[in-house]
């Protein structure tokens, strides 16, 4: 005995097979594991630029404040701290998660060879280096970072004429 479907019937019993749904199922699994790691690789990549502006705003900080310095108070290392410490989030240092350290240098030495012989006894370069450390998730290996910013402080510079 054939029992023949009409079009109504037929369109009830139609229904998809395992293996299409086990293939639907594949192809769902790896879309969301990529969606996934695209939105962990984009904080990543946040996160860095973060860090990056940060190190900028802290080296733009202590270029300005050399700039304002006299003379005299450039060459005095009790005003011009060699070494120093910032932090990504500096409102928070008193709660322990103020995010990464910034560790930062001045170095103050004689003008290159570049400058006219006359001058080069009237000016100064000023370098001001920051590093900071990431690690990586999921790993314990560090990775160092560091910015820098080169200037010349001249004797007879801007300094002079800022009340």
């Amino acid at each position: 005995m054939h029992i023949k479907f009409t079009p109504k019937i037929r369109a009830r019993v139609a229904a998809y097979s395992l293996p299409e749904v086990v293939i639907a199922a594949a192809v769902l699994g790896m879309l969301s594991v990529s969606l996934l790691a695209a939105f962990s690789s984009g904080l990543t990549v946040v996160r860095s630029g973060r860090e990056n502006m940060r190190a900028t705003q802290i080296l733009l900080q202590k270029m300005e404040t050399i700039r304002l310095l006299t003379w005299g108070q450039v060459r005095d290392t009790s005003l011009a701290a060699t070494n120093f410490t910032d932090w990504y989030d500096p409102t928070r240092t008193n709660t322990q998660s103020a995010g990464v350290i910034y560790q930062g240098f001045f170095s103050n030495s004689a003008a290159p060879d570049t400058i006219p012989t006359a001058y080069r006894d009237k000016m100064r370069t000023a370098t001001v280096t920051v590093f900071w450390t990431n690690y990586p998730a999921g790993t314990n290996s560090a990775v160092v970072h560091s910015r820098q910013f080169q200037t010349y402080v001249a004797r007879y510079g801007m300094q002079n004429y800022v009340y």
